[in-house]
């Protein structure tokens, strides 16, 4: 066991002399791990992993083959920020390699308008690969949470004859059951809307400014998913100082994604104010605002969109950010006027951001838990 804690703290420190001095050896597989952390954090010393190597696409595959997944991304994104290889992604054979996530995605879209041509249909496959596995993941837990949501939420007492929902009758009237006359005698008849509208409207307003890229990715792509299903209609926009409403380009992830430009200023007053607009039905409409709420000089006038849409009877939920991390930093002054507003605050990861919108759409405010949902506010 002590040899395991001396290897661990070798791969952490580096080939140094006190290292060697410890006496600990390392095998064929540690020895690979080690040479890709020395490549990535000790390459002012070693050199082997610049922007001219030749071992790039190798380093790529070692640490693939030899850390988890997690492990990969944050090494992954490392190499970007700290080395400078945000030049090769111009070359189609690094980007072949690149394990997709969400904060991969965000600069590749960050870099989309310097990216020469022969690579772009790479970094569109990177995306669309990133889209597909977020769908596989979470497509059908989304889909059932929405549908399970909006029949509670439209469940009718009393309903007409052809719009009972007979076995939820019978097991709500089980008690009921009369022995002498062997059957349920219902008491509270229940059913559900025979609508063929979409029964709730949500709105997705995501801050695309720079610190908020990878929940940009992520709400771009969970938004898609929700627009596949009927009883709920999407809408997705967009905004830094300006909005975008990219309702009609849900049904493309990619083109979605690539149509987003990161970065630049934040502008919710604005974001709400066009949401405003849009609220045909409030009673109906659950409104996402996604953004770390930095808005500069206007927190006031933020607050009083907010105020705007929470008096229009639609429900308001704050998302600090919707990624992997869940731990954001962002405006608590704001947040907590919103939270006098009724508008609750989280920190959501996609895993758990289907159970945040069921519990929405129900009305109520027994929200989910776990690790993956933070309430700041």
């Amino acid at each position: 066991m002590q040899n395991e804690h001396l290897k661990k703290w070798r791969l952490i420190l580096g080939d140094l002399e006190e290292t060697r001095d410890a006496g600990t050896s390392l095998n064929e597989a540690e020895q690979q791990m080690d040479a890709a952390l020395e490549a990535l954090y000790n390459s002012d010393r070693k050199g082997s992993l610049g922007s001219s190597s030749p071992n790039v696409n190798r380093w790529l595959g070692d640490i693939r083959k030899y850390f988890p997944q997690q492990m990969v991304q944050l090494m992954q994104k490392d190499a970007l920020d700290r080395l400078g290889l945000k030049q090769l992604l111009n070359e189609p054979e690094i980007l072949e390699q690149l394990t997709p996530d969400a904060e991969l995605i965000a600069t590749l879209l960050g870099l989309k308008e310097v990216i020469p041509g022969k690579t772009k249909e790479t970094a569109r496959a990177l995306v669309h690969k990133l889209a597909k596995q977020i769908e596989d993941r979470l497509k059908v837990p989304l889909q059932k949470s929405i549908k399970g949501a909006v029949q509670r939420s439209e469940r009718l007492r009393n309903p007409k004859p052809r719009e009972i929902d007979w076995h939820l009758t019978i097991r709500r009237n089980f008690k009921h059951y009369q022995k002498e006359y062997k059957t349920i005698i219902p008491e509270l008849l229940l059913g559900h809307s025979r609508k063929r509208r979409a029964l709730k409207e949500v709105f997705i307003l995501t801050d695309q400014s720079g610190s908020m890229a990878s929940s940009v990715v992520y709400a771009g792509i969970l938004a898609s998913v929700m627009a596949t299903v009927a009883s709920v209609k999407t809408h997705f926009y967009v905004f830094d100082t300006k909005v975008v409403d990219m309702t009609d380009e849900l049904s493309d992830p990619v083109e979605l994604l690539f149509g987003v430009q990161l970065g630049g200023g934040t502008d919710i007053t604005k974001a709400l104010s066009y949401c405003h607009s849009q609220l045909h039905r409030p009673a109906d409409s659950l409104v996402f605002l996604i953004s770390d709420l930095y808005e500069g000089i206007r927190e006031e006038a933020a607050l009083q969109a907010a105020h705007r849409i929470t008096e229009t009877g639609a429900k308001m939920i704050t998302l600090l950010a919707l990624n992997d991390q869940g731990a954001p930093a962002y405006n608590s002054k704001l947040a907590k006027k919103y939270a006098a507003l009724g508008i609750p605050s989280f920190a959501c990861t996609p895993n758990l951001f289907p159970d945040l919108l069921a519990a929405a759409i129900d009305g109520q405010e027994n929200w989910p838990v776990g690790e993956g949902l933070i309430r700041k506010e």
